[in-house]
């Protein structure tokens, strides 16, 4: 098992600072956000500093990878933002993938459009991800879809239902246990995923108040804890990775900002490498 950091959890740092720090740390390697925001304002989702531009990606690539392996960091993925309707972008990043040999990269998931049913949205999702599968054999990667709330692909059974009879060698799962504890837990389903296991991200989740209407109604939304904290039991997670065979990588996506940023990557590291050790993972 590998840890890294998917960026879009590192906003205050430039590149180098991020690769620099993390490699300081002691983490694997790490995951680039690769997307075009917003400029203005600082935080995750806009004006976050540790992201690549989709727009002029490739003439970016040289830098990555000098970035990434100047640091002696690893590729654990590329976190990419585009969905496989978008397919000359889709295209692009597998491509990406292939020339920084990154291995895998996440193409984002659908939901159901104004006018479509389910059905009828679910089974054009499945042909986009028919040409996913048969673009990312030509380019020799593997493009992932995430289990995330209000997509197509919130649940385990969900996304074994999408790529089931696809190469899983070409297209798989990431799991996100931060993201099922919002929904689709069906109690990590590691199992179901089966051979379509191929990258875990780690966050965590609570549920708080946040308002009372005037009839006494509670409305709850979920927030973006501490690993430690919050709703998923990530000792149960490491447990199930355990036993699932899982060996692969961890990449933290951790939105909390109690800590400050470098404190936070650090304290990461040391929790999730004491569970994987207690799980029976010989980490060197």
């Amino acid at each position: 098992m590998k840890f890294s950091v998917f960026t879009a959890s590192t906003p205050d740092w430039t590149p180098a600072e991020a690769a620099k720090t993390l490699a300081e740390q002691g983490w694997h390697g790490i995951e680039w956000r690769i997307t075009d925001q917003d400029a203005g304002g600082s935080g995750f989702w806009s004006g976050n500093r540790a992201t690549w531009p989709l727009t002029g990606l490739e003439a970016s690539l040289d830098e990555i990878a000098a970035v990434t392996t100047g640091a002696g960091l690893e590729f654990s993925a590329l976190g990419g933002y585009v969905p496989p309707t978008r397919r000359a972008d889709a295209e692009r990043m597998l491509a990406a993938t292939a020339t920084l040999g990154a291995g895998r990269v996440r193409i984002a998931g659908l939901k159901v459009e104004p006018g479509q049913t389910y059905r009828e949205a679910f089974a054009a999702c499945r042909e986009h991800w028919e040409w996913v599968e048969d673009k990312a054999r030509q380019y020799g990667v593997q493009a992932l879809v995430e289990l995330h709330h209000e997509t197509l692909t919130p649940s385990a059974s969900a996304a074994r239902r999408l790529l089931e009879g696809l190469d899983p060698a070409y297209v798989g799962v990431i799991h996100d246990v931060g993201n099922l504890v919002i929904e689709g837990w069906e109690d990590h389903g590691l199992d179901l995923l089966g051979e379509y296991l191929a990258h875990v991200h780690v966050k965590n989740c609570a549920w708080h108040l946040a308002a009372v209407e005037s009839d006494g109604t509670l409305r709850w939304e979920p927030k973006w804890v501490p690993l430690r904290e919050g709703r998923a039991a990530l000792p149960e997670l490491f447990a199930g990775l355990a036993a699932a065979g899982y060996d692969g990588w961890v990449a933290v996506e951790d939105f909390s900002t109690v800590l400050p940023l470098p404190e936070r990557t650090r304290n990461n590291l040391e929790y999730l490498t004491g569970l994987a050790r207690a799980a029976g993972y010989d980490l060197r």
